[in-house]
């Protein structure tokens, strides 16, 4: 029974070719279109972890702090709670870094007559503590301590990054409703129009008592099939085009500073199947309609 409707749903779909197509194409759009800010997510989400886990604490200090007073500072921060570790880092040796990534502008430091860098200490956090509101306790809690000037971690830049991704995910939640309703209506009139064709046939076929999942199944079946198709070819264009984006992306990052992936075969599995029952969402408010049930 179930190959007798596979082979009535495709017929239905040779039959009526370019009402399929443009359906599956539209489908394929859709699926092209919310894939990809789904991608843009993960790959968003991964960078931005990246960097939390990467993130240090850059704590600045007074001028004229003494080595007792120094090492008193480091030992009160390394027992808060969350630091991994606390590295001094003299003035001296900030400018040394400072010119080794200044190499091309190195003319720029040659007239300085003295250092103008503090003494700091580079703190690194445990993993479970890097997160936004841990980093912000910390950085307060050292602010506090006396000798200590300043401290930085970027906080500023990352939320700000942090708010445009944001911003971008309920955009990405707009947009993939409009897409699911604008499909789902387009999917029910292309199985509302090929009823409308075939509605003397499905007139007799009750009349002489078929019943009305008998009627439906086939086209059930076609709007899955349609999912499916759309699905997978709004997939295989979002590859492609992963493809030559990340190639090019990663060539102008050395150091492997940026890598993109993907979508995983999980998710993959997911946008097919919710392809799928946007196809038989289509059809069966199609045929709830037409055959008033």
């Amino acid at each position: 029974m179930i190959i007798l409707f596979f082979k009535r749903a495709l017929k239905d779909i040779l039959n009526n070719r370019f009402l399929n197509v443009v359906t599956i194409i539209t489908i394929a759009l859709s699926i092209l279109i919310v894939s990809a800010f789904i991608l843009f997510f993960v790959n968003t989400s991964d960078i931005m972890n990246s960097w939390k886990k990467g993130i240090r604490l850059m704590v600045y200090l007074k001028p004229g702090v003494t080595e007792g007073k120094r090492l008193a500072i480091k030992y009160k921060i390394q027992n808060m709670d969350g630091v991994q570790d606390a590295r001094f880092i003299s003035k001296d040796e900030a400018l040394e870094r400072f010119n080794n990534q200044m190499k091309r502008q190195s003319s720029l430091l040659k007239n300085l007559k003295e250092n103008p860098l503090p003494d700091a200490f580079e703190i690194r956090m445990t993993a479970a503590s890097q997160n936004s509101e841990k980093i912000e306790l910390l950085a307060s809690q050292i602010e506090t301590l006396p000798s200590v000037d300043e401290v930085e971690y970027g906080q500023l830049w990352l939320g700000r990054f942090t708010s445009i991704f944001n911003l971008f995910r309920l955009t990405g939640y707009a947009m993939g409703c409009i897409f699911f309703m604008a499909t789902v209506f387009i999917v029910a009139n292309t199985i509302r129009l090929v009823l409308y064709s075939r509605r003397e046939e499905v007139e007799i076929m009750r009349l002489v008592g078929a019943a009305d999942r008998f009627i439906k199944a086939p086209f059930y079946i076609e709007g899955l099939i349609q999912g499916a198709l759309g699905g997978f070819i709004g997939l295989f264009v979002l590859f492609i085009t992963f493809i030559y984006v990340s190639s090019r992306v990663e060539q102008g990052f050395s150091f492997n500073l940026l890598s993109i992936r993907f979508l995983s075969p999980g998710i993959i599995f997911l946008i097919i199947l919710c392809s799928m029952f946007v196809g038989w969402l289509g059809c069966f408010l199609s045929l709830k309609q037409f055959l008033k049930v």
